[in-house]
């Protein structure tokens, strides 16, 4: 079992930067992806920016340029660097950790509890 537990989250203008931080209750960052999650009321789920085993990155279109993704191997920590908010980037933001087994090809997931992210017009 893998605990996530993030932080970070608050209120800011747009145009502000944030940093969300998720601490892992072990190092998994040789075995599973890390990624960073999104919900916006109403809304589904989206990927923001995940990081891989091997420290390749994607973002989300709408982040790009403006979000940072990256880890403390020696803090268990996965962070995510949020520049030039803007209204819409307000939602609940979830830490993931996820990983497919080479054999079955089932993928296991973890969740931090969500941190609350508002970005004021």
């Amino acid at each position: 079992q893998v605990q996530l537990v993030e932080s970070g989250g608050g209120l800011v203008q747009a145009g502000g930067s944030l940093r969300l931080s998720c601490t892992a209750s072990r190092n998994i960052f040789s075995l599973y992806w890390m990624g960073w999650y999104r919900q916006a009321p109403g809304e589904q789920r989206e990927l923001v920016a995940a990081l891989s085993t091997s420290d390749s990155t994607n973002y989300a279109d709408s982040v790009k340029d403006r979000f940072t993704i990256s880890r403390d191997n020696a803090k268990t920590t996965v962070y995510l660097q949020m520049n030039s908010l803007k209204p819409e980037d307000t939602a609940v933001y979830y830490c993931n950790a996820n990983r497919r087994n080479s054999i079955t090809n089932v993928r296991s997931d973890y969740w931090g509890q969500g941190t609350q992210v508002t970005v004021s017009s």
